[in-house]
């Protein structure tokens, strides 16, 4: 294995295409930013029905924590920012062990950390231990992204190479987004027929189980990745410079350190204060129509099968769990619609990276119009909820704002390799992407939430906030980012 981490620069290419090891490392990097997103996308998808049913009931079996309710908002704050703090601290260690004991090995281990956390969430019989794990997979995650992304970057050492490459792998991200979508349709649909956890057949547990998928092929490919040779080159001859996270904060990195962390923290924010809210918005007890009527729908339908079948009609708690799977279901084909828009934005992101030679312009291409689309689709959502016929119009828009948004989190895997030196480039990446990204950007669906608390639950509050919180971000990210360093040099290696 030594060998080939050596050989592994001239073995990604031979004649112009990707070796075989080439394409094994691509792949475990997809299939690791792919389930990235998978895992982060779970939480806004299956927080009610998993509030609702780990919370405890009333005597008359309704749920105690419905939303809008204090402790309601209490724990879905919860389960939005702690494992955000933890992935944020946990994470920032994650990438100072990146540059200590090598790309490969870090990246392996965060994969399995977070693929076998969501498994064992889907067992969780409390909000503690749904919140544990919540926390371990945001860990795996955080430092998942860290490792893969200098891993890449210093495997292909070609500049259009690594641009085609980072930005085609990460790609993969908005794959992994509509696949949780995905699963979680197929969850909602095929619940009754899957092997009953904790006594029941609920589907979002069936969704946090599915995270478990990305280890399955790791542990078979995992003995023919390489290691980064860049790092292995200098960790043994001696050379490597221990990281610091001190070091970011000196007067050659300062800069671009602050810089980065902020904007990176507003292409975030977007996203938590006001995209990952829309199943809150449009699920809700006082959701949009074509929903709740998608709901009202299944639920006459469960109770004219039991009477063309001359039984009882189902009891009450049953007729509310076949109404939140078909609600589920339905918001689930919305927020694919987003994923798609990210996967397109990922995909121009990838394809612009290589022609437009400066990164500010790069990023701007996407930021101005977030800055305009995102608030304004939202604003609009707050006047539409009433409105059975605004769903295609809904879809749309979020597909734009997922675009959008998605293409900027793309641009900080190509951009950030290029801004920090060999010893400090995991330490560096990670202090941007987990103290900006996932501690100050994901606050925003904190804010939001906060704003927005009511009881009874108003989407139209979340709405409303949503749109206020993604534009105050957005708008950070637009003047920040004149000052953002201009790379003027390769990857320094």
């Amino acid at each position: 294995m030594a060998a080939a981490s050596g050989d592994s620069a001239s073995g990604m290419m031979s004649s112009g295409r990707l070796t075989l090891t080439a394409w094994f490392v691509c792949a475990i990097a997809a299939i690791g930013f792919a389930f990235d997103i998978y895992e982060l996308l779970m939480l806004p998808l299956v927080i009610k029905p998993a509030l609702a049913a780990l919370g405890g009931m009333t005597p008359e079996g309704t749920p105690l924590l419905v939303p809008g309710s204090p402790e309601y908002t209490k724990w879905a704050r919860a389960l939005f920012f702690v494992p955000a703090i933890a992935g944020g601290i946990f994470g920032l260690i994650g990438g100072y062990l990146t540059d200590l004991l090598g790309r490969r090995r870090v990246l392996t281990y965060s994969i399995l950390l977070y693929a076998f956390s969501a498994l064992a969430a889907g067992f969780a019989t409390s909000l503690p231990m749904l919140l544990f794990f919540r926390c371990l997979v945001f860990i795996g995650v955080c430092v998942e992204f860290v490792a893969a992304v200098a891993w890449l970057a210093e495997l292909f050492p070609d500049r259009e190479q690594r641009e085609r490459v980072l930005g085609w792998t990460q790609a993969f991200s908005s794959l992994g987004g509509l696949l949780v979508g995905a699963a979680n349709v197929l969850a909602a649909r095929y619940a009754d027929t899957l092997p009953a956890i904790q006594g029941g057949h609920e589907a979002w547990r069936y969704t946090l189980i599915s995270g478990v998928i990305p280890a399955l092929p790791l542990i078979l490919i995992r003995p023919f990745l390489p290691e980064s040779p860049v790092w292995a080159e200098k960790k043994q001859a001696g050379t490597l410079r221990r990281p610091s996270i001190r070091e970011l904060f000196s007067p050659g990195l300062v800069r671009t350190t602050v810089v980065t962390t902020l904007v990176f923290a507003a292409s975030y924010g977007i996203a938590f204060g006001a995209i990952q809210q829309l199943p809150q918005i449009l699920g809700g007890p006082k959701g949009h129509a074509a929903i709740l009527a998608t709901a009202k729908a299944a639920q006459d339908e469960a109770v004219a099968a039991a009477e063309k079948a001359g039984k009882p009609a189902p009891p009450a708690g049953r007729l509310k769990a076949i109404a939140s799977n078909a609600t589920d279901e339905a918001v689930a084909t919305v927020t694919i619609w987003q994923e798609i828009g990210g996967l397109v934005g990922r995909v121009l992101l990838a394809l612009a990276a290589v022609r437009i030679v400066s990164r500010r312009a790069l990023l701007r291409r996407f930021q101005w119009p977030a800055l305009v689309v995102v608030p304004a689709l939202f604003w609009w959502i707050s006047t539409q909820l009433g409105n059975a016929g605004s769903m295609p119009l809904i879809k749309i828009g979020i597909f734009t704002a997922g675009l959008l948004t998605v293409a900027q989190f793309s641009f900080w895997g190509n951009y950030i390799p290029l801004v920090f030196p060999t010893h400090l480039r995991g330490t560096g990446e990670s202090f941007a992407a987990n103290i900006g990204g996932r501690v100050l950007g994901t606050a925003a669906a904190w804010l939001t939430l906060t704003f927005s608390a009511a009881t009874p639950p108003d989407p139209v509050r979340i709405a409303l906030a949503g749109a206020a919180v993604a534009g105050a971000y957005a708008l950070v990210g637009v003047i920040l980012t004149h000052w953002l360093p201009e790379p003027d040099a390769p990857l320094e290696h």
